[in-house]
């Protein structure tokens, strides 16, 4: 929430504030609106009601927070409006994003023995550097797997984007390709050796 202005605090405006009578709130406490988070207190834009001590003493006079005028709450609320519609505006984007990822698939090439195990695994780094290159930007963090990726084979992993909004990507691991050893045929490879449904990649 962007910062709330409020006037430079000279020494003389410190002296006027503690000596100032300041509105009661109903239960006796004095309602102040949190310029910054307090801990144990409240968030930034919050309207709380702390004993007058307090309020003269410490938020006020260190510039945490102002009077709960209603001038400032309508600032608040319009803060509040905008920040909603800022994220209204990112979660369209959100969803726009995980309806392409649901739609694409990468490959991933892999040194893997006869059997399809591999010598290494196939982690989140290795999904996000798939995806740029098909010009799809992720982070590592929103790629969840319950543990590498240590077999040949077709993945669905899911993808966490923020904000709730999730999707799944297929993920196709295959034997590392030789020169004389087409791409295609080595995704024919890599189904022979798994059954026909998708595996898993379940997120933590």
């Amino acid at each position: 929430m962007p910062n709330i202005k409020t006037p430079h605090r000279s020494k003389r405006h410190k002296v006027s504030v503690r000596n100032k009578r300041l509105p009661r709130a109903a239960n006796g406490g004095i309602e102040l609106l949190l310029i910054q988070s307090v801990d144990h207190l409240g968030k930034q834009g919050d309207v709380v009601a702390v004993k007058p001590g307090f309020a003269r003493n410490y938020l006020l006079p260190q510039g945490l927070a102002t009077l709960a005028t209603d001038h400032h709450k309508r600032m608040i609320e319009k803060h509040r409006a905008r920040l909603q519609a800022i994220q209204n505006s990112r979660l369209v984007g959100l969803r726009a994003q995980a309806e392409e990822l649901s739609r694409q698939s990468v490959t991933i090439e892999a040194n893997a023995n006869d059997e399809g195990h591999l010598y290494g695994s196939v982690g989140a780094s290795d999904i996000v550097a798939a995806l740029k290159r098909n010009q799809i930007t992720v982070t590592a963090d929103q790629v969840r797997l319950r543990g590498p990726l240590k077999e040949l084979g077709l993945y669905t992993v899911n993808i966490h984007l923020g904000h709730d909004v999730e999707t799944e990507l297929k993920v196709w691991v295959v034997p590392t390709v030789s020169d004389d050893l087409p791409v295609a045929e080595s995704k024919e490879a890599a189904g022979a050796k798994e059954a026909d449904a998708p595996k898993e990649a379940k997120p933590a």
